[in-house]
């Protein structure tokens, strides 16, 4: 049987980390508001942006620049993960996804640029080709800053796809690992991201219903085709990339804070049982003791 003073160190132990994991679950509560207010204020204009794609298509300039072609070459695989951990299961999610998408390839078809620690130490262990790894990503991270990524993909003459792979934000409980190609860049697979990042219901909801059109137009662009074309693709890319940072982002501080309110819960749980185990061990005690001096009393008599 545990003594008085292991049960009473163990009940000061769980009330200390329920007070550490309490206060996280306070700080990521914050984090979360502001990061859903960003990621769902940002859908408006991601779809919209995203949208422009689908209305261009009929282009024949379009059809024929690189990134809208099917070619050989490597696949970049981005994946979006967090730097830290105590996050339920946000980042095994998005690796066992990772891991079912990259099983049907070989290593050497496949560049992965990992933003956040975790997925970029994790398939950096294992011999895939890095082609870079961010970590230290700010919540406020801007559409800037994630232009060092999308330029350096593009710049690759040996990429002709890219994939990206992260946690999609459905609701505070909910975050789904979602896969989408944005290289070679379709209008069914914008079509999908749009779809994909319009919420169903709340105040950044569509007003009606999504409607994408089954002919695209066909447009003259000047002065230059060429011009236009390589300064809006990119920045296509870098949109779906940029949006899917955020949608972690969201996700991240979401599973954490209600890991932390379950950890919360479980100290508590646990504090309390022992606290009632170690009232039956003292009142054991006591009760042994008097017995004990009642006993020495009656020998005494």
């Amino acid at each position: 049987m545990a003594s008085l003073k292991s049960i009473k160190l163990k009940i000061q132990s769980y009330k200390k980390t329920g007070t550490v994991t309490h206060a996280m679950e306070a700080v990521s509560a914050v984090k979360m508001r502001k990061s859903q207010e960003r990621a769902l204020g940002s859908r408006a204009y991601a779809a919209a942006a995203l949208s422009v794609l689908e209305r261009l298509s009929g282009t024949a300039d379009l059809g024929r620049h690189p990134l809208m072609r099917e070619r050989p070459g490597k696949t970049a695989v981005v994946i979006i993960t967090s730097d830290k951990g105590l996050a339920g299961s946000l980042n095994s999610g998005v690796i066992r996804r990772a891991e079912t998408f990259v099983g049907g390839l070989g290593k050497k078809e496949l560049v992965i640029f990992a933003i956040g620690r975790r997925g970029g130490d994790y398939f950096a262990s294992r011999g895939f080709t890095m082609g870079q790894s961010k970590t230290n990503v700010s919540d406020a991270i801007s559409e800037e800053e994630v232009r060092e990524i999308t330029e350096l993909i593009i710049a690759r003459e040996d990429i002709s796809s890219v994939v990206v792979i992260y946690q999609n934000f459905i609701s505070t409980f909910e975050q789904k690992p979602t896969v989408h190609t944005i290289v070679p860049i379709t209008p069914e697979g914008m079509k999908k991201i749009v779809e994909g990042i319009r919420p169903v219901k709340g105040k950044y909801a569509p007003l009606g219903t999504p409607e994408f059109s089954t002919k695209a137009a066909a447009y003259t662009i000047e002065p230059d085709a060429d011009a236009v074309l390589a300064e809006l693709l990119p920045k296509l890319i870098n949109i779906a990339i940029f949006h899917a940072i955020l949608e972690n982002k969201s996700s991240e501080h979401s599973a954490r804070m209600v890991a932390m309110k379950s950890a919360t819960d479980k100290a508590k749980e646990m504090a309390h049982n022992l606290t009632r185990r170690f009232n039956k061990v003292r009142q054991a005690a006591i009760t042994r003791e008097v017995s004990e001096i009642t006993s020495g009393i009656e020998a005494m008599k």
